[in-house]
């Protein structure tokens, strides 16, 4: 039973007892807010489900992604999560399934049937939840997991996007305003304002708007350029935890790898300070990772902050929990995996390609001779070769192959159908002991 409702008490994280508590949790990435890269389609969530319509009809296609929603997350993996001593899940939804771009400010009951399921299964399980809106109307970032098929950001040029993100929390908080399971409410993932002037504002329109209907849930606000940078924050929101997305290039394929030298443990502490800046003013590349999460799980603990591993299950590059390469998902979609590997158009899943190398450092080089201010183009952490992969190759490129994707899925049964869904399903799936022996370790006794 919780003891009543998480809040912030200085700089802590206190239950209704007033006992500090650290949330140590993951994330249920790729599950109500699709990534490419975590379940093997092209391109973004809205484009792919769209062409899988086409191709399957509405009703094997709703079909379909009721029964994939369900299996991704059962109480078995409650279960096993808990195993852990891991706290908390971290539940980020694509505001899609919970209000329609065309019929805005009307409710979509079947989104918060399967938020509702899972947040009912953690509860059962001891699991606190953070809601984590992913994407908002006209997309708050310029990248694909905000479910943006460009990479223009319009959530800050146009009113009625912030209107309807207030309006959805409104009633998100309204639902869930007495639960309390629910650790509090994630605004809005990985933020990208380039003005760094509208963030700040919004989320203090946001609280308000939300605490008049909610006074004890925790805000978890995210920095601004991907949760990286705090300009323009300058005054500290009541009962509201300031969040920053600690990622390393070296847990990524296209990173160096994690040797764990005095340098890269140096590169590493100072990466995660420098992002808590506004904080405190108020396989071998498998092996590599999980060295690298032990480090990474070290120094938050040292700094006693709560922390959330992305993500909790995935086709096999990160997650703590992966279907099997022989499941029928698997054997269905991964050819067309190794294809995109090879075209650059996921963010996350990359294989070197001379062909494709060759066509970037020479687009990129002439865009740098003929316009110099290519390289001031935000976010300024984007060198103009990764501005022209997701202006061209994420956006462009992935679109062209949402056919040939939904084209695998054509004249399937209901029953294969359910069986490419349960390949999610935990007890066909595989667990990444190294990376769960890791996790395990920092929640133990903790």
């Amino acid at each position: 039973m919780a003891t009543g409702f998480l809040r912030v008490k200085g700089t802590q994280i206190v239950d209704g007892n007033d006992t500090p508590i650290i949330l140590r949790s993951s994330a249920l990435g790729g599950w109500l807010n699709m990534e490419n890269f975590l379940t093997g389609f092209p391109g973004m969530e809205s484009g792919v489900r769209a062409a899988m319509q086409e191709v399957m009809g509405e009703e094997r296609c709703n079909f379909f992604f009721d029964r994939w929603l369900y299996y991704f997350f059962t109480e078995e993996d409650a279960k096993f999560f808990q195993s852990l001593g891991l706290n908390c899940l971290r539940l980020p939804f694509n505001h899609r399934h919970l209000e329609d771009d065309m019929n805005p400010r009307v409710l979509k009951e079947s989104g918060f049937r399967h938020l509702d399921r899972v947040i009912d299964i953690c509860a059962k399980h001891g699991i606190y939840t953070i809601l984590d809106m992913h994407t908002v109307p006209g997309a708050q970032n310029q990248d694909w997991h905000s479910d943006n098929r460009t990479n223009y950001a319009a959530f800050w040029d146009y009113k009625d996007h912030p209107d309807r993100t207030v309006w959805l929390w409104e009633q998100i908080a309204q639902r869930y305003k007495d639960n309390p399971w629910v650790a509090g409410y994630n605004p809005m993932n990985e933020p990208a304002d380039p003005s760094r002037k509208l963030l700040a504002p919004f989320y203090a329109r946001l609280e308000k708007a939300v605490r008049a209907i909610d006074p004890h849930h925790i805000l978890y606000l995210d920095g601004n350029t991907y949760a990286m940078e705090w300009d323009g924050f300058h005054d500290v929101l009541p009962n509201s935890v300031y969040c920053i997305h600690d990622y390393s290039m070296m847990g990524f394929p296209e990173g160096e790898l994690y040797r764990g030298t005095p340098e890269q443990d140096k590169k590493l502490e100072s990466q995660f300070l420098r992002k808590c800046e506004f904080n405190l003013r108020h396989h071998e590349i498998n092996r590599c990772r999980v060295a690298l999460i032990h480090k990474q799980l070290q120094i938050y603990d040292s700094h006693g902050i709560s922390w959330s591993t992305w993500p909790y299950k995935d086709i096999g590059l990160m997650g703590m929990v992966s279907t099997r390469p022989d499941s029928p998902w698997n054997k269905l979609v991964w050819p067309f995996v190794e294809k995109k590997q090879r075209l650059y158009v996921d963010g996350c899943l990359i294989k070197r390609s001379p062909e494709a190398e060759a066509v970037l450092e020479r687009m990129a080089k002439w865009i740098d001779e003929v316009s110099p201010n290519a390289k001031a183009t935000y976010p300024l952490n984007w060198d103009t070769k990764r501005h022209i992969i997701r202006a061209v190759f994420h956006t462009f490129l992935a679109a062209s192959l949402y056919k040939e994707f939904a084209e695998l899925f054509r004249g399937k049964t209901h029953e294969e159908l359910e069986e490419l869904a349960k390949s999610f399903c935990l007890e066909q799936c595989v667990l990444r002991d190294d990376l769960n022996k890791a996790l395990h370790q920092y929640c133990k006794n903790r």
